[in-house]
């Protein structure tokens, strides 16, 4: 699988508070965009893999509620993970 646990951890701990802190919204939004990348990748080559363009979607809007999530508790936070991920606004 191309999202281990030891892959995870690191998310967690680069992204969140600690890699045991797997609630943090900034390293969930940061997994959230690796998965959205990979599923970006797959559908590329398989332009016909309905079910997995339905996840992207899905992962695209969870992404966006917990950065509008972010957004509205704590501005510089979301303005951080924004530009350590490089997505757009």
């Amino acid at each position: 699988m191309y999202l281990t646990t030891d892959k995870k951890k690191e998310f967690f701990s680069t992204y969140g508070k600690s890699e045991a802190d797997t609630g943090s919204a900034e390293g969930q939004i940061a997994m959230f965009s690796y998965r959205i990348a990979h599923l970006t990748e797959h559908l590329k080559k398989n332009r016909k893999d309905y079910g997995t363009q339905r996840a992207l979607i899905s992962l695209v809007g969870k992404r966006r509620r917990l950065l509008d999530y972010l957004k509205d508790r704590d501005i510089q936070r979301y303005r951080e993970i924004i530009k350590k991920l490089n997505l757009r606004k």
